[in-house]
């Protein structure tokens, strides 16, 4: 698989097999990724993997949580801002509006939307979850090197034939998941990332992206 494809092929898979993931898939995976670009090689990314038994307590733990309505722990960062402006509050709201569609979730019917919503906490069938944190004294351009970081695993997980979804919503619950994996008490949570091997059978929206020209100035002749 070349680059290409693996970025076009990358999408938020929503929908696992309960198939294990080779650990050395994710060893090959993970090492290369540790080539992403960092500033200052700082490296900021602390990783957890788990699978089996942890990862079933980490889903009973989070799903009893969310099913009893818990709106969850104190934020440790913003994940959005709190009113978008345009164009980037209609492009949220048409990706919600894409994803909820091809689940056949009406427009209003909150208990469907939190059923879909609770799914995460079950990483939506999938056997393999990372979790990644990061040093709460880090400033933003480490928060940069993560996304980069993430990227790559993505990516790399591709040309393994895996899929994964990249999930903020576990930091929703950091507290239950620092009670699974106990990290140093420096770190925060940053995201989670479903690992797995797509369920084929199963529908999904692609969600679409801005047109080049909405997002991109050249400037010269080259």
């Amino acid at each position: 698989m070349d680059v290409y494809e693996a970025v076009a092929s990358r999408r938020a898979v929503r929908t696992f097999t309960d198939e294990p993931v080779p650990r050395a898939a994710l060893e090959r995976v993970l090492a290369a990724a540790a080539r992403s670009p960092s500033g200052g090689n700082l490296q900021p990314w602390h990783v957890h993997v788990l699978t089996g038994a942890p990862l079933a307590e980490l889903k009973k733990r989070t799903v009893e949580r969310a099913a009893a309505g818990d709106p969850g722990d104190e934020r440790q960062y913003r994940m959005y801002p709190p009113e978008p402006k345009s164009p980037y509050r209609e492009r949220r709201s048409a990706a919600v509006a894409q994803r909820f569609g091809a689940l056949g979730v009406r427009r209003g019917d909150a208990e469907a939307r939190r059923t879909a919503v609770a799914a995460n906490w079950r990483c939506f069938g999938a056997p393999c979850l990372l979790l990644c944190y990061i040093d709460r004294d880090m400033g933003a351009a480490q928060w940069a090197d993560l996304g980069m970081y993430l990227q790559s695993v993505m990516l790399l997980l591709r040309a393994e034939g895996l899929h994964s979804c990249p999930q903020m919503a576990w930091s929703v619950y950091h507290r239950t998941v620092a009670e699974v994996v106990s990290p140093p008490k420096e770190l925060i949570l940053f995201a989670g990332v479903s690992i797995g091997f797509e369920d084929p059978s199963a529908t999904f929206a692609r969600i679409d992206r801005a047109s080049l020209a909405e997002t991109v100035t050249f400037l010269g002749d080259a």
